[in-house]
């Protein structure tokens, strides 16, 4: 008889660690691997950042703190909200967690029920669906098309809204696709929301400030008749190229952060409070090397987006924000290639052209392939080459 769980067996390692890993080992093996798989920009901490965090080491700022978040950093938490959301948030709704992906698991944990729904639309990131199952729930994935700019539609939401439902996830910009919601998209979803008063909303803002083309960032929890229904997490990995320190946030109900509070006081306990001290300064101090790397951002998902509309039998939309795009491969799955689907393709594609990038349907969408753009140009450039070169044999 197996000692592992039954609701371990639900899940399953995640994709882009994998992919990750793979290209890792293939490099320790000799082999000249491009790693387009991880979601983590490759830009470094600001100096400013560090020199908080070495101050805080040097000051004794090494003991345990509150385990949901040191009052200074909810109280430059609760700042960045008012500033740049127009939110008003007290101390007692905001949670700060080890990364945002555990103040989602802990808000998941804190609050399903077995038979709950979560509704996901589709690409979505690969961490929900099996963190909704975990914690007992019942993933209700959503396709969203292309076509639609693979956005969730008020008319899709409003047929899978059910009895059972309690949440629904959106991510704006988007990770896989990069795709973000404009004001009147969210409105457009908030209608139905209002009208359905049991269904919670599950904001994930983390790329809210990587964003091209003057894409105007609007969070849900700014309709005023569902800020008291939406958790809304953020974090500081992305934007100010933290994704070691290990600190995400929320902001929300009180009773649904004291039960996330309850649930960490269990399990993690509080933060790094080496990381807290650098998340104060990071929220605090000069924001304008944000501009600066998304300007950057922007140069490099010109050149992907360009380069991969020219080679036949690719198709890639243009995103407005994150780091990430999602082409096409259908026109590459046919019985001339033997490529059947797009995990086929992307193990054909690291196996002949060394390139590792994420298949489609992790993110429960096939046919398409992410590709993250957080890397060099000169890497870009060599990764794009042979992409292309390959998709010509394959032609």
């Amino acid at each position: 008889m197996s000692i592992i769980s039954n609701s371990l067996k639900r899940i399953k390692p995640s994709p882009t660690i994998a992919v990750t890993q793979k290209a890792r080992e293939m490099k320790a093996a000799g082999k000249d691997v491009i790693g387009l798989g991880a979601g983590e920009p490759d830009f470094d901490t600001p100096i400013n950042i560090k020199k908080a965090a070495i101050k805080a080491i040097n000051e004794g700022d090494t003991k345990y703190t509150a385990v949901d978040g040191t009052p200074a950093l909810k109280k430059a938490i609760a700042k960045k909200f008012k500033i740049e959301n127009n939110l008003n948030y007290s101390l007692d709704q905001i949670t700060v967690g080890t990364g945002g992906k555990q103040v989602l698991y802990n808000a998941f944990m804190a609050t399903l029920n077995k038979g709950d729904e979560v509704i996901i639309p589709a690409p979505y990131w690969v961490s929900y669906p099996d963190m909704v199952l975990l914690a007992g729930g019942k993933p209700k994935i959503i396709k969203c098309n292309e076509e639609d700019s693979f956005k969730l539609t008020a008319k899709k939401l409003k047929k899978a809204i059910s009895k059972k439902t309690k949440w629904l996830i959106l991510n704006s910009p988007s990770n896989p696709t990069g795709a973000g919601y404009s004001k009147d998209e969210i409105e457009s979803l908030a209608k139905v929301l209002i009208k359905n008063k049991k269904v919670h909303i599950l904001s994930d803002d983390i790329y809210e400030h990587i964003r091209y083309d003057n894409f105007n960032f609007f969070t849900i929890a700014q309709i005023s008749k569902l800020k008291d229904r939406t958790l809304t997490m953020n974090g500081v990995s992305k934007s100010y190229a933290m994704t070691g320190w290990r600190i995400g946030y929320a902001a929300g109900p009180k009773d649904i952060i004291k039960a996330i509070g309850k649930i960490q006081s269990q399990s993690t306990s509080n933060p790094s409070s080496v990381s807290q001290a650098a998340a104060v300064e990071a929220l605090n101090g000069t924001q304008s090397f944000i501009r600066e790397r998304s300007d950057a951002f922007k140069k490099r998902r010109d050149f992907v987006v360009n380069s991969l509309n020219k080679i036949k039998g690719i198709k890639c939309l243009r995103p407005n924000g994150a780091f990430y795009v999602f082409p096409s491969c259908k026109g590459f799955l046919n019985k001339k290639t033997k490529l059947k689907t797009d995990s086929d393709f992307v193990q054909r594609l690291l196996e002949k052209a060394n390139v590792a990038v994420v298949q489609g349907s992790a993110f429960g969408l096939d046919g398409y392939f992410r590709i993250s753009y957080a890397t060099s140009m000169e890497n870009l450039k060599k990764a794009i080459e042979r992409i292309k070169y390959f998709c010509e044999r394959l032609s």
